[in-house]
C-alpha cells in the first residue's frame, strides 16, 4: 500500500468518528497495536527531543531498501499519534518518506486538536522520520 492510501484509509476511518472524544479514545486504541518495544532501545539516542513526554524512534534498513521503524512512548494519546505516523511510514523507502506530504494529519484534524507541546513533539517525530530517511538515502549513495 502506498503512503497516500494508508493516509486516505485513516482519513475514511476517522470521517467515521465525529466527537474528539472518539477520536482520542481510537488513537489511544492504536497506541495500543504497536508492536512491543524492546527496553534496551529505550536509550537516550532514541529519545526525541522536543517531545514533551518521552517517545523512542528506532530505525533500520530491511532488503530491498525500506526502512522498518519501531517506536513507543510512555503517554498514551502521543502512543497512539505514533502509531499513526508509523502506519503511514513504516517499511517505505527513504524517497518515498521524504517525498510524502503527510496531509492527514490536517484532514484528521489533528493539528488543530493538539496541544501546542503535543504540535511541537508531531512535528519533532516526523523530523527524526525525516532524518533516519536522509541517512539512509546517504549510505546508499557511498
Amino acid at each position: 500500500m502506498t503512503i497516500n492510501q494508508t493516509q486516505d484509509e485513516i482519513i475514511e476511518e476517522f470521517e467515521g468518528l465525529t466527537d474528539w472524544m472518539d477520536r482520542y479514545a481510537y488513537i489511544i486504541d492504536l497506541g495500543n497495536t504497536l508492536p512491543e518495544f524492546p527496553e534496551a532501545d529505550k536509550t537516550p539516542q532514541n529519545l526525541i527531543e522536543g517531545c514533551q513526554s518521552r517517545v523512542w524512534i528506532t530505525a533500520n534498513k530491511e532488503q530491498g531498501g525500506a526502512i522498518h521503524f519501531q517506536a513507543d512512548s510512555d503517554a498514551l494519546i502521543v502512543k497512539g499519534i505514533v502509531a499513526l505516523l508509523m502506519r503511514v511510514l513504516n517499511n517505505h523507502t527513504p524517497e518515498e518518506i521524504l517525498n510524502a506530504d503527510l496531509y492527514f494529519i490536517d484532514k484528521i484534524g489533528l493539528k488543530e486538536h493538539l496541544s501546542p507541546t503535543r504540535s511541537n513533539g508531531l512535528v519533532a517525530m516526523v523530523k527524526q522520520i525525516h532524518n533516519y530517511a536522509k541517512a539512509f538515502r546517504l549510505l546508499e549513495s557511498n
